[in-house]
């Protein structure tokens, strides 16, 4: 069996391993138009937190590691297009026109950081960097600039306006809705990060969509919104990621936004042919509407699901439940699963509380504020949110599985856990469930 994987990212990579280790003896080629793979989207943020020494380090696998497992690596070979009913792909290679034929074809091309709404997005003085010669750029710029302007208050955009604060720049913030990290987070709970971020001066023009961008090398960039402009000697788009694909053939069908449109089995309306990764929209929890969820956690899950349904559909994706966690502004702050603000799309009859649980961890004590986001019928867990300066991330992933089992509120006071003074509190606090059904008083904050 030939498997045949388009992209050297995430997805692409944890399917070719997949491959490996499920069939021994196909023939596993990975095609990558940059000149190396497995940098991590994010090694700029690594290198500015002091977390590696310099952007050679922000990656998570080599071509050597790869071709030890005997998977072809065929680096800077730019896909043309695919002729799926023939089985092949057309690619360019070193400037020269190159064919290969497949029996299983996996479509994992990732994203890039665009917008075709923001006149001059791709402008002299617009950074990108979620390739690692983009992010070599995009340094030595930051490094040459004073004032820096983010465009989106997602994760990547808030983290940035964090760390580059730290480097004493001139930071502006716009983001179109009216408070920031709203994908993830309720108003409400994110609310002590935004204040955090008044405090330490960043400029932050919420309810604010960029129109335009207009930038000429080596001179200030003027960002447009509404009838206001903002000038910065650099500018990072935070905006939604997307997936190129013109390379695709008619015979594959995408969505509106030219994402592929998958079965749970990560199948494509081809048969044959995979598509896993930022090219794909995803299930949102057992839901059937798909969605845009490009994260790194999905890329992985996607394409170990691929792999093991080449031959025959085994293994359904279980869908996204968004889990995301950082630290950023002082703050550790995570969220999976729905939010209060998105339950009012559903049919389900939602209820949520808001509590705080102290830390009795020796030898500080601290605080979490944890939301919760339930089914007011049959107290099943349906979302949860957490922020404390005490680092509880790894909490999220609890709640995530929670979530995923149906667990009700009743079982997480029963979840079993650990205890030892020196690393733990007496209480989890995925355990410390308060909400009002308990105490019978029906009252909601």
């Amino acid at each position: 069996m030939k498997v045949v994987i388009i992209g050297a990212s995430f997805a692409g990579v944890a399917a070719a391993l997949e491959v490996r280790k499920k069939y021994f003896d196909a023939e596993i080629i990975l095609l990558e138009k940059q000149p190396t793979l497995g940098y991590i989207p994010n090694g700029l943020h690594l290198y500015w937190e002091n977390k590696i020494a310099d952007l050679d380090a922000a990656y998570f696998i080599t071509k050597e590691q790869l071709e030890k497992q005997n998977i072809q690596c065929c680096l800077e070979a730019s896909v043309e297009k695919i002729d799926t009913t023939h089985k092949t792909v057309h690619y360019m290679f070193h400037g020269q026109e190159a064919t290969i034929t497949y029996d299983k074809l996996i479509i994992a091309t990732g994203s890039s950081q665009l917008s075709q709404k923001i006149s001059g997005s791709d402008g002299e003085n617009v950074l990108k960097y979620k390739r690692h010669h983009e992010a070599e750029a995009a340094l030595a710029k930051v490094d040459a600039s004073r004032s820096v302007t983010i465009i989106g208050a997602g994760q990547v955009g808030v983290e940035a306006a964090d760390l580059l604060s730290k480097q004493e720049k001139q930071v502006t913030l716009i983001e179109n809705m009216d408070y920031v990290l709203f994908k993830y987070f309720d108003k409400d709970m994110i609310q002590p990060v935004q204040q955090k971020m008044s405090e330490q001066g960043i400029n932050l023009r919420l309810n604010q969509t960029v129109s335009s961008i207009e930038s000429e090398a080596d001179q200030l960039a003027t960002i447009r919104f509404g009838n206001e402009t903002v000038m910065s000697d650099a500018v990072i788009l935070g905006v939604n990621v997307r997936p190129d694909l013109h390379f695709l053939d008619e015979h594959i069908r995408i969505h509106m936004d030219q994402t592929i449109a998958v079965d749970r089995y990560m199948r494509t309306s081809v048969e044959d042919v995979f598509a896993v990764g930022d090219c794909i929209q995803l299930a949102y929890g057992e839901e059937e509407e798909t969605v845009y969820i490009p994260l790194v956690n999905n890329a992985v899950r996607t394409g170990i699901v691929a792999a093991n349904n080449l031959i025959q559909p085994k293994m359904a994706f279980k869908g996204s439940l968004r889990t995301i966690g950082t630290f950023i502004f002082g703050y550790y702050i995570a969220s999976t699963g729905m939010t209060e603000a998105e339950s009012v799309f559903t049919d389900q009859k939602v209820k949520t509380y808001r509590q705080k649980v102290r830390l009795t961890s020796l030898p500080t004590s601290d605080t979490v504020t944890i939301k919760w986001v339930y089914d007011a019928t049959s107290h099943i867990l349906l979302g949860a949110q957490m922020i404390s300066t005490s680092d509880i991330l790894e909490k999220i992933n609890t709640l995530a599985l929670a979530i995923q089992t149906k667990q009700t509120m009743e079982d997480l006071q029963q979840k079993d856990y650990f205890f030892h003074p020196s690393f733990s509190q007496m209480i989890s606090a995925t355990n410390f469930v308060s909400w009002p059904e308990v105490r019978d008083d029906g009252n909601e904050n």
